[in-house]
This record gives C-alpha cells, structure tokens and sequence, in this order.
C-alpha cells in the first residue's frame, strides 16, 4: 500500500490526489465506494423511470378514464405534488431513520405505486398511486445524491454525484423501452407499462441491504465505533479521527439554520438566484417533451408502433448529452454552458413550431428539432443547473437552501405537466412551442444579468461571490 504522504508546501496537488487514489485502489476500498454508490444511484434511475413511465401510457388512460385536456394534464401531474412533500419530508425522514432506511422506503413507495397504478379502475384510485410514487421520486431525488455525497471521498466525489444524474436520464430511458415493449398488448398496455416498474424497485430494495449507512448519519446519532469502519475504507488521506472531528463541527453548524435565516438580507439574494435558475430549468418546456411525446409524435405519424420508437431516440440523445455536460462542465464553465444552451433551446423550440404551424412532417423534421432541443437542454440546463445549485449556496444554509430550491423546482415541473395539454388544446402545439421558445430569451437574459461564474473556485470562494 502506498503510505499517505504530507501535504506539499509548492503546490503538486495532483500529485496528492494521484497518491490518495492509489491508496483507494490498491487496498480494494475504491470497489467498495463504487459499489455502494452504484446502489445509491439506482434511486436516479427509479426516479426517471417513475416520472417518464407516464409517456406511453398516455394515450391508453386518455380512452379509459375518458379524459379531457384538463383531467389528462392533472393525471400527468398528480405525481410531481408527491414530489414537492416527497422533497419536503425527505430531510426529516433522512436525519431520523437514516439515509438507507429511507431509501429502503422510496423503493417500496415505488413498487407500490406501479403496481396500484397498473391495477386501477377508477381515476382517483389511479391518481392517488401516482401520489405515493411521487412521494418516493420527491425523497430520493434528495436522498441518493446525499446518501453518495456523504459516503464518497472528496477526489471522487464530483464523478459519484454525476453519476446519479446520469441514472436518472438512463431511468427515463429504460421506461421509454418499456412502453415500446408494451406497446403492442392491446387496451391494457398502460397496466403492464406502470406496473413494470416494481422490478427494478425490488432489485433496489435488495440491493440496499447489502450496502452501510453513512458515517455522516451515525455519528449524528452517538454510533461513532460504526462509523469509524465505514471511515476507514472510504478515507482519503487525514486520519480518522479528524475526520470524525470535522464531521462533528459540521452538525453543530448545521443546527443553527432556520427558515428565518435563509431568507434574511443576507441570504435572500443567492437564494432567489437559485430559485430562479431551478425555476426556468423546467420552464422552458423540458418535460412536456419528456412526458408527452409519444402524443406529440402522433400527431405527425401514421404508424402505430412508430412514436414510441422516436421517443426512445429522445432518450438516447438525453444520456448522451448528459455525457457532453460531465465532459464539459469543468472545462467551459457554468454560465457559458446555460446560456448556450437557452438559445439552442429556443431555436429548436421555434423550429418545431413552425413544423406545427405550416404542417411541414415530411423526413422527420419535427423529430430532428425535437431532438437537438433534448440534446440541448441534457448537456447545459439539464445537468449544470443541478452543479450550480449545489454550489452556490453557503456552507451554513446548504441542505436547507437546496431544499427550497429543489421543492421550487418541482412546483414548476408540475405547473408545465398539468398546463401543457391545456394550451395545445387551447393554443395550439405550434403557439405552445413558441411560449417555451420566449421564455428561453426570458432565461437567457435573467442568466445573463445574474448568475455568476463558479467554474474552478473554491467553495468558500463561490460564497464570497454571492455574500458581501
């Protein structure tokens, strides 16, 4: 084994970080970080796979349940109000039965709502499934990525959380094959397509029993002798002991926080920064794509079988955007990627509204514009948003301010799920696609104004960017 080397007073860093890797690797702990970070992740994969599931199923409960515009957009949706209290109860559920546990529950909720979905008869029993899985979907999106924060070394750290962002765009994927495998089961495809997903949430399950709770949380609760194992296969290079220390000192930070305080003078204005940000990610139409497309794709398709073999290019495309974002984020910067990214959004938008407006199907135009709007939006607001949020608040108010932003973040979700089949109803698919296409501009200028670079700064840097 390599020994752990003292700090170097000229500066190698690299040169540390390729000693603590090595450490990691050649005594067999990096497997086990990896490992139990991989088990996390898959609650990113359930959670895309729950809330994209709705796609295909779509034009099944329409005829079923006998759906309006109005019913159709609140059946969507109803699962994204389980995800704002999901969210909201998450840290409370988290800082009690610990971080496993809870993600041991989001798996049941999970199974149980596709399950019940898929054996419902009747609109509200329907509905309320879909509210239990929002629940999992609300706490998980919260938890796994903590749960892998807590349990990864600082040198690993960034990659693992990536990871779970890439999960969840895998999860979207892995549902959008679902449906087309269902697809062909007649009247009834919707129930196999919901309840299809209590596979996986019972692989997660299991698969939570094999892994440990996090030291962060044991030592919250007295369990230090616990979390001293956990410590020494995943410690990086100071000695277990400071690090239990350091651990400590961050709780006794952490339960100053209150409400009042986030949204004092100080604070308010990063805060609004980040709300806003999580605000326009959904707002400029993400998810009316993610959920409605195979009803977007039939309209300008005579082929049955084939809307949902174009959705699941948009899945594609969405994983390997994701991809270009890990690969660029570090290197291009923050804010240079989401402006970017709100212009090839909003050309793409306007693109396919003029496809709607003028009835120009021919060659899969549509499908093109659709997809570099997806690949647009996978590799600057779909994954750099989340990168930034997790920056730009201060050490002191981090999970509180994060939660806020998160819980903001699924309200606008839920406020474009429920509207978008009113306005193509109401408006029109092509007026539809140029009100997300202007408040692309809206977003670009706003980011323009006000979001700052983080790009290669520190932490305690990024805060004295945004508090004076």
């Amino acid at each position: 084994m390599i020994p752990n080397q003292p700090h170097a007073t000229g500066g190698d860093e690299s040169a540390i970080v390729l000693t603590n890797e090595q450490r990691l690797t050649e005594s067999g702990n990096l497997s086990f970080i990896i490992l139990v970070s991989f088990v996390a992740a898959l609650g990113g994969l359930l959670f895309g796979f729950d809330t994209a599931i709705i796609s295909g199923a779509i034009p099944y409960i329409t005829t079923y349940f006998k759906l309006d515009e109005y019913m159709l957009g609140w059946s969507v949706s109803s699962i994204l109000i389980g995800c704002a209290f999901g969210a909201m109860i998450a840290g409370v559920l988290a800082d009690k039965l610990g971080r496993r546990v809870t993600l041991m529950i989001c798996a049941v909720l999970f199974a149980v709502s596709g399950i019940g979905a898929g054996l419902s008869t009747e609109l509200y029993s329907f509905i309320l499934y879909r509210l239990i899985g929002g629940l999992g979907v609300g706490a998980a999106a919260m938890v796994s990525p903590m749960y892998i924060a807590e349990i990864a070394p600082p040198t690993w750290r960034g990659r693992l959380v990536a990871f779970y962002q890439m999960a969840i765009v895998l999860g979207i994927l892995l549902a959008y094959f679902s449906n087309y495998m269902f697809s062909d089961l007649g009247a009834n495809s919707w129930r196999w397509m919901f309840a299809s997903q209590a596979a996986p949430s019972i692989v997660f399950f299991l698969l939570l029993l094999a892994v440990p709770e996090t030291p962060r949380w044991l030592i919250m609760k007295g369990r230090k002798k616990e979390a001293e194992k956990i410590l020494e296969k995943i410690s990086e290079g100071i000695s277990i002991e400071q690090e239990v220390a350091e651990i400590e000192q961050s709780f006794y930070s952490e339960n100053k926080i209150s409400i009042k305080q986030l949204f004092s003078k100080t604070y308010r204005p990063v805060m609004i920064i980040g709300i806003m940000v999580a605000v326009f990610q959904q707002i400029t139409g993400i998810n009316s794509i993610i959920y409605y497309a195979p009803v977007i794709f039939k309209e300008i398709s005579a082929n049955g079988s084939s809307p949902f073999l174009q959705t699941i290019a948009i899945g594609v495309v969405n994983v390997l955007a994701t991809f270009v974002a890990i690969l660029l984020v570090d290197k291009v910067g923050r804010k240079k990627m989401l402006l970017v990214g709100c212009i090839m959004m909003c050309v793409s938008l306007v693109a396919v509204g003029l496809c709607f407006q003028f009835k120009y199907f021919d060659h899969y135009i549509v499908l093109v514009f659709m997809l570099l709007y997806v690949a647009s939006f996978g590799c600057t607001l779909g994954a750099v948003v989340w990168v930034y949020l997790s920056e730009i608040f201060p050490n002191l108010v981090r999970s509180m301010a994060l939660s806020v932003a998160t819980l903001s973040l699924w309200l606008a979700d839920f406020a474009v799920t429920l509207t978008f089949p009113i306005m193509t109803k109401q408006l029109g698919t092509a007026i539809t696609m140029f009100v997300y296409a202007i408040i692309c501009v809206l977003a670009f200028v706003y980011m323009w104004m006000k979001v700052k670079e983080t790009k290669a700064k520190s932490l305690e840097e990024i805060e004295s960017l945004f508090i004076k």
